[in-house]
């Protein structure tokens, strides 16, 4: 089965002001460890693969504010995987025309491959368990269908 990471990296990081802000974003920075939590998604997507679960290119949305930064923070990883960034031309403080973009964009190169979409600026403490509920996810999706995940909160 083939999917197609799309990180979805446009937030403006306004609610964690000072340490975030609108040119450099939560996501952009090393929180927790020693990656940003960009950097961390895409390590994650990455994670994903195996032999049942190839990945051709991982979609990246993000706005044109921050290309530079997004570049920048790629070429630190040094991926093998192919990376294509889709800039959306201005905000919308809302996923809809993210995830259209990206949906377009995976289209063009693999039309039957399954879109696994995540946010550029979360957490995930424990990867072993974040992986084998995706793979679960990617399992049973079929055609036309919308798979999503979620936590219970605790606070």
């Amino acid at each position: 089965m083939k999917i197609t990471p799309v990180i979805l990296c446009g937030g403006s990081g306004t609610r964690l002001w000072p340490l975030s802000r609108q040119h450099y974003p939560k996501q952009f920075l090393k929180l927790v460890g020693d990656m940003t939590l960009f950097q961390q998604s895409i390590s994650r997507a990455i994670t994903l693969e195996n032999d049942d679960i190839q990945i051709e290119e991982i979609l990246i949305v993000s706005n044109e504010n921050h290309r530079f930064l997004v570049l920048e923070q790629l070429d630190e990883l040094k991926l093998k995987t192919p990376v294509r960034i889709l800039l959306e031309p201005e905000p919308k403080n809302t996923t809809a025309p993210a995830l259209t973009l990206a949906a377009l964009g995976a289209q063009e190169t693999n039309p039957d491959s399954v879109l696994v979409v995540t946010p550029a600026d979360h957490y995930v403490e424990d990867l072993k368990s974040f992986v084998v509920a995706m793979h679960e996810a990617i399992q049973v999706t079929g055609e036309d269908t919308i798979v999503t995940l979620g936590i219970n909160p605790t606070r």
